[in-house]
């Protein structure tokens, strides 16, 4: 019993062994990226960053004045009594 419990091991000791190749493709149909590819990403992935890093900026350009927040304040007041009635 214990032979055959310790050949049984060494068979799945070797296939997990043999499914871990090293190899990993860097694409699902196993081509591997062009250069162009990988500039285009890159390209891609440094835009997105700097569309992110310019967004909070937008926003605090598009700050109300109190003014502004005072007039729309007053408006949802009247709107919330409007609503009420």
């Amino acid at each position: 019993m214990l032979r055959f419990l310790f050949a049984l091991f060494l068979a799945v000791s070797a296939a997990s062994a043999v499914a871990q190749s090293g190899k990993r493709p860097d694409r699902q149909d196993g081509r591997q990226m062009s250069r162009e590819e990988r500039q285009r990403m890159r390209d891609d992935v440094r835009d997105a960053y700097r569309e992110r890093q310019e967004r909070p900026q937008k926003a605090r350009q598009q700050q109300m004045s109190p003014e502004e927040r005072g007039r729309l304040r007053r408006d949802i007041e009247d709107a919330n009594r409007d609503l009420k009635r």
